[in-house]
This record gives structure tokens, sequence and C-alpha cells, in this order.
């Protein structure tokens, strides 16, 4: 055995290369034609007409973004999120852009129970859910070595994970009977190494080996949509916290910070026009799909691309979330409040 598989670590990765060249061709005519048919012939405006779809997340940046784009194809929406004051003013908002009805629901997608009443409330009002959409998310940017908090590790897992588990798992049986479909919002962090992300990489990478085994469940029944995206100007970048100097990280949101901009409306276009379309996959910039090839057939040239263009000459810059440490003072005058990075998107 060990034998056999020598020979095939030899033989296989070079002639599945020489096969994808020669395949290519025919494949891309082929995606090609089909991207054509749907996107020409296949008006997907009028099928989204009075559906129904559900979006967690929906207070803010991509899901928000995401909802106007449901609402102008004249879909039912029904906008999860916690922030219940934010929802109402998106909801005045995707009604002026042509959604019949909106109903908001403050719920908390890591908890099961949540899940459940705002899909029960879905199925109460309307008797149906045709998509729903996960789009809640939460990131950070300390090294995992500065983490001295160990109290953010499941917070991130829970919101990345189970915040897209827990609605897709109650969700599931009326998606079934509307042959409808699951929307996800990933990362290219589920593949793709970049530093200070390690935690969230982690559970975008589990999010996404999840739908890829639920797609092979669910057959055709119900479709699945994988969006991953690079990095986008949203609350994740642009959201922050307020810390107390010489205190332990305080969880001070400041929430309403604006969220909008080319690259996160045009992503949320391209996530509402596949899953209209039926694709499987929607990707915000595709040519981050040339670095996968490097990480199977060259994994130490990635390695190596990366440790040069991310490997900076000065001091480490870190968010300081979830590490428990205070700022360090830089001058005497300095303000007894900082404001560093935060990486919340609901």
């Amino acid at each position: 055995m060990d034998m056999l598989n020598s020979v095939l670590n030899l033989f296989v990765p070079p002639a599945s290369l020489v096969m994808l060249a020669f395949a290519w061709p025919a494949l891309t005519f082929i995606n090609t034609c089909e991207w054509l048919y749907n996107s020409y012939f296949l008006v997907s405006d009028q099928l989204m007409h009075n559906k129904v779809v559900v979006i967690t997340g929906a207070s803010s940046g991509i899901g928000e973004q995401i909802a106007y784009e449901y609402a102008k194809r004249g879909a039912i929406l029904v906008l999860v999120a916690r922030r219940e004051q934010r929802l109402r003013g998106i909801s005045e908002n995707a009604r002026r852009l042509g959604a019949p009805s909106v109903m908001i629901v403050a719920a908390d997608v890591v908890k099961e129970d949540d899940c459940r009443r705002f899909i029960n409330e879905t199925i109460n009002q309307y008797g149906r859910v045709d998509h729903l959409v996960n789009s809640a998310s939460l990131g950070h940017t300390f090294y995992f070595e500065e983490a001295t908090d160990t109290n953010v590790f499941p917070i991130l897992m829970d919101i990345n994970f189970w915040g897209n588990v827990y609605p897709t798992h109650v969700a599931l049986p009326y998606l079934r009977e509307s042959n409808g479909r699951i929307i996800v919002n990933a990362s290219v962090e589920n593949w793709l190494p970049l530093p200070r992300m390690s935690l969230y990489a982690a559970a975008k990478s589990a999010l996404i080996n999840f739908y890829e085994t639920l797609r092979f469940e669910v057959k055709d029944e119900v479709g699945i949509t994988v969006a991953t995206h690079g990095w986008i100007g949203t609350e994740i970048s642009r959201g922050k916290f307020m810390v107390e100097e010489g205190a332990e990280m305080q969880w001070k949101e400041e929430r309403e910070v604006e969220a909008s901009g080319g690259p996160v409306e045009e992503f949320a276009r391209m996530i509402v026009a596949g899953a209209c379309r039926g694709d499987p996959y929607v990707k915000y910039p595709s040519w981050y799909d040339i670095f996968f090839l490097y990480r199977v057939f060259a994994p130490k040239v990635l390695y190596w691309t990366f440790q040069f263009l991310l490997t900076g000459g000065g001091a480490r810059r870190t968010s300081f979330i979830g590490t428990g440490r205070p700022l360090i003072e830089a001058s005497p005058t300095t303000t007894r409040r900082r404001v560093v990075d935060q990486q919340r998107v609901e």
C-alpha cells in the first residue's frame, strides 16, 4: 500500500494538471454558455417576485445591501439581527426599493431558540421560506499568541459557524417544501492563509466544509450558494471598539458606522444575482482562485510569497480585541480613551 501511494503521489498531480489543461477550454465554454442562458433567458427578477427571503445579520454591511438587492427584485423580506432600531430604518428603505412586505425580528443567531422563533414567525406570517441568507459574521485582527482572554474564542466560533448552522437546521424542512436555496456569506480566508485571522479562518473553513457536505445530503431539493470574498469595506473594517486605558477589553460597540461603498454593494449584487440564477458559488474577486492551485501544488511558493508581501519591518499592529491587554500609551497627551478596529458584522 505504501508503494502504491508513493507511485500515485508522483503520478496523479502532474497527470491531473495535464488533464485540466486540455479540459479547461471546454469547461470554460460550457460555463460561459450556462451563464449566458441563466443571465439573459431566465428573468431572475421575476423569479423572486413575492418570494420569501430570510436574511440574518441584516442590520448593516453585506446583509443590509443584500436586503436592498432582494427588495429591487420584489421579494418579501424577513430581516433578522439584534439591533431592532437599525432594522426599522433598513425595512423602510427596502419598501421604497420595491419589497411588497418587510418583517423585522430582533434575534441572536447563536441562540437556537431565537432561530426557531424567527423561522416560525416567518411561516406563520407568510407560509413559506424560499431563500435563507446567512450573512452574520465576526472577525478579528490579533495574533493568536497575543490572545490572553480566551473567552473570545467561542464567540468567534458561535457567530461564524453556529450562527449559520442553527438557522439552516430550523429552516431546512421549509426550504425543502419550496425547493428553496441557502446563501452563505463566507470568505477566502477559509483556505487562503492570512496572519491575524487564525480563528476567523478556522471558523469559515468549518463553515464551508459543513455546507459542501450538506450540498450532497440535500441533493437537488435545496440549492446552496456559497459566496466568498476578499477584503471589502464593511463594518468589519470600519467599526470601532472603545477601550478604557489600563482596563481589560470592554465590548463597547460603535455600530452606527456607515457601511456602504462600491465593493460592498457590488458583492451583494453578485450574491443575489448568483442565488437567483442558482449558481453554486459566487466569488469576489475571482482572481483569488489562482492561489488555490499554488496551495495544492506548490504550498511553499505560496508561503514564501505571503511572507514577503505581508511581513512588515516595523512593530506589530494589532486591534487587541480578545487579547485582554490595555493599549500602550503613545504620548503624555494621549486621551484616556483609544479606538481600535472592530470586527463585528450583524
